[in-house]
């Protein structure tokens, strides 16, 4: 059995991961191994890893990153823990391949310690881009320290090649969060109040922040405008979740933890919602707001609005169900009167999501069955 290693630092990720793990699980030509760490630690973003054992997933291995910080040595000490544990991790399970998603910091850790063990790395959601977040940069840096690539877009994937990949080590399967959109029973409204212990209002909104951390000092006048606008909507439910942790996302969960302390009933802030909370939350709200890629990739599939705020989502492809706007409070304030407008209203119903309509798991799962892992780790600049 070829022993495929998935590595999962936060809860958003994990999700996007489930389907793919289980494929891995279930196939008698692999052994899936676990290693969790970062926020799934954590108490503050609510100790997930506790979610991923209770779903049916060993934990292989786990190690603490500190995260007790939000500076940049903070993250910097971090990334050196993750660097660390990682080759630890593999020192020990000497898997034939690596999974990784995304573009968080821990996962150039990750990445980093697999270069150094000859170790061959998978990587999905690589090729996008999010001009207004260190993620950016890490995104394509950990593309270069990959050996096979799963874009969500035919774009991404035409990039990936230009950063010089194999064109034959590169596929197109689609956003990775559609897969629990279709396959997932969601949650009908009166379960879920019950479930988040929350009375949904006329309106209902989904609001989750986190910091633009190439410029991470403006994290709390951002947030503050953000408030001011929320605040002024009427009849309106605010579900608040958790930033990242990423540099300045401290000052972000204090704003918001007071403004939901004075407007209890009307809006709750969770720390982690998981998956199917997550999900049946976003087919029953009018919008997402703030500057989660899941307001980018996922919310369209719901003929919902997003309101994308300021500049950490810019350079992705987005559905028409999306408005874009600055981080002032006038600006927030003129998105929603266009998000709640009948012209746009129409709009949503006939938008499409240009991240696909699911199926990425099992089409990720077709390629590694026919990978020799043996032969990835060696790679050759493609020139076009």
């Amino acid at each position: 059995m070829r022993k495929i290693c998935v590595i999962t630092t936060n809860r958003a990720e994990y999700g996007l991961l489930y389907w793919l793990m289980k494929g891995i699980q279930s196939d008698p030509e692999f052994q899936l191994q676990v290693v969790v760490t970062g926020a799934h630690l954590s108490p503050e973003f609510g100790s997930t890893i506790d979610r991923i054992r209770e779903e049916g997933f060993k934990v292989d291995r786990s190690f603490d990153l500190e995260l007790f910080g939000d500076k940049v040595l903070d993250l910097t000490h971090s990334l050196a823990l993750a660097i660390e544990g990682f080759a630890a991790s593999f020192q020990t399970l000497k898997p034939d391949l690596i999974v990784i998603l995304g573009d968080r910091f821990e996962i150039l850790g990750a990445a980093t310690a697999a270069l150094i063990a000859n170790i061959p790395v998978a990587h999905l959601h690589g090729g996008e881009l999010s001009e207004g977040a260190i993620d950016d940069a890490i995104r394509h840096a950990v593309t270069k320290l990959s050996h096979l690539h799963f874009a969500a877009a035919e774009p991404y994937r035409n990039r990936i090649i230009q950063l010089g990949e194999q064109p034959d080590r590169v596929f197109m399967v689609g956003g990775m969060g559609i897969d629990n959109i279709n396959k997932v029973k969601l949650l009908e409204l009166e379960e879920l109040e019950k479930t988040i212990c929350f009375k949904f209002n006329k309106h209902n909104l989904l609001i989750t922040y986190h910091p633009e951390t190439l410029d991470p000092g403006q994290a709390g006048n951002q947030i503050s405008e953000l408030l001011s606008a929320l605040d002024k909507l009427s009849d309106t439910g605010l579900i608040f979740t958790m930033p990242n942790a990423d540099t300045g996302h401290r000052i972000i969960i204090q704003k918001i933890q007071s403004f939901v302390q004075t407007r209890l009933g009307r809006a709750i802030l969770i720390p982690s919602m998981g998956q199917l909370n997550y999900l049946s939350t976003m087919k029953l709200v009018d919008a997402v707001v703030g500057n989660s890629s899941s307001g980018i990739i996922e919310a369209s599939s719901f003929h919902i609005g997003t309101i994308n705020i300021g500049k950490r989502q810019d350079g992705r492809i987005r559905a028409a169900s999306v408005i874009d706007c600055d981080t002032y409070e006038k600006d927030i304030t003129k998105a929603f009167a266009k998000l709640y407008s009948p012209e746009f209203r129409e709009i949503l119903q006939t938008v499409e999501n240009p991240y696909g309509t699911g199926g990425a798991a099992d089409k990720i799962m077709a390629v590694l069955k026919k990978a020799d892992f043996s032969n990835l780790i060696f790679k050759r600049f493609y020139d076009k």
